[in-house]
């Protein structure tokens, strides 16, 4: 659960006294072997706001990867883990801002303030309003967004006359994530009844079952699966009524390019899935868990000239690999007997080697251990099945595109 902060902890941390301290503290190395000195020397020098400074510096440096200019943001340990990453909100931003233009936004589950952030930076986008039901959260928020319209009210009780809403509803029960959409908080019908009639973007866990959104709940919008570097972050349901024609799922795949710029590639279900089922090629490529989650690998094949190796298996084969993508060398196709494996693989001086695993039951960790490698070339041992039969490729190491 971390550390519960207070109205007066964030008043503390915001205050001039309390960004001297942070200053302070941040200079602090907070390590397993360092931690019990560390937090004696605050609690001597801050007390009793020591577990906000410290807990608000380690949030901080997780916060890095995810977030812009995190080093001056304050947040929850739960906030933090369900903030949008800024790369994935700043494209939704941009996508909201093309599609309804000088609209006006409002986040109604705003949080610290991640999505509101890239929302008040677009020129497209005429007003944004946030609000949120917990108060240190909001009052975090106003911090991590100066001058933004933060209000303190429930997400099902509307504050503006939006014309997009945004919800982001909490995904948590019992203290663990939970991918259930009964356990939503405010709940996903709620949401979907009271924006019923106007754009609504709801985000949710990768793990949601969205298949049974539409079966019980009638959902007939879009559902966008969105991955960062290879994870899948979230999947956004666009209940969007002022539009009409969208692809009833999508992926989008979005790649960190080395000179800091994104590369964005989107599949949807609008576009053809005519792959075949064929014996594998040079190449055998593990689409990214976007549109494998999305329901998109056929269309994603058929996009790029691969095709299948069976019909439920979302490994895919070709004699290319698509740009940005990862790709598996095939050099030798074997049984998924250990000896089998074992001897083929020592003849190819195996000593490090990454397995990948599909329609199988085994466990890559436990069969690692018993092959006993002894060699030095690092290798991929892909494994599924093709109709019936379990099936091995040894591969070279995977190589991006």
């Amino acid at each position: 659960m971390g550390y519960q902060f207070t109205i007066d902890d964030v008043d503390f941390l915001t205050s001039r006294h309390g960004a001297k301290a942070l200053e302070n503290v941040t200079a602090l190395e907070l390590s397993a072997s360092s931690m019990i000195s560390d937090v004696s020397q605050v609690k001597c020098r801050y007390a009793p706001r020591e577990a906000a400074l410290i807990e608000t510096v380690r949030y901080r440096r997780r916060a890095r990867v995810k977030l812009r200019d995190a080093q001056d943001m304050l947040f929850t340990d739960d906030a933090l883990q369900q903030a949008t990453p800024t790369t994935v909100a700043s494209l939704r931003a941009a996508e909201i801002g093309a599609r309804f233009p000088g609209s006006l936004v409002a986040d109604v589950t705003c949080s610290i303030g991640a999505e509101v952030r890239e929302l008040v930076a677009r020129q497209d986008i005429s007003g944004v309003v946030g609000s949120d039901i917990d108060p240190v959260r909001l009052a975090m928020a106003r911090h991590n967004v100066p001058g933004a319209t933060l209000l303190r009210a429930d997400a099902l009780t509307p504050t503006s006359r939006a014309d997009v809403v945004i919800a982001d509803p909490a995904r948590r029960a019992g203290g663990s994530r939970t991918f259930r959409i009964e356990d939503l908080q405010p709940s996903l019908l709620g949401l979907l009844t009271t924006y019923g009639e106007q754009p609504l973007l709801v985000k949710s866990a990768p793990g949601i079952d969205y298949l049974a959104l539409r079966a019980r709940f009638g959902f007939d919008g879009q559902v966008q699966i969105t991955s960062l570097d290879g994870g899948v972050r979230e999947a956004c349901l666009w209940n969007d009524v002022a539009s009409e024609g969208l692809a009833a799922q999508r992926a989008t795949v979005l790649r960190s390019r080395p000179d800091g710029t994104v590369g964005v590639e989107e599949i949807t279900s609008a576009e053809s899935d005519d792959a075949p089922v064929a014996p594998p090629g040079d190449w055998i490529i593990d689409p990214d868990g976007a549109v494998v989650r999305a329901g998109l690998v056929r269309h994603y094949a058929a996009r790029h000239g691969l095709w299948q190796l069976d019909p439920q298996i979302a490994y895919l084969s070709g004699d290319a690999v698509p740009p940005g993508e990862r790709g598996f060398r095939v050099l030798e196709q074997v049984g998924v007997a250990e000896r089998a494996l074992r001897t083929a693989l020592a003849a190819r001086d195996c000593g490090t080697l990454e397995i990948l695993v599909r329609g199988l039951d085994v466990d890559p960790d436990r069969l690692r251990k018993k092959l006993k490698l002894k060699g030095s070339r690092p290798l991929t041992l892909v494994m599924t099945r093709i109709g019936k039969s379990g099936v091995g490729f040894v591969c070279e190491a995977g190589v991006r595109a």
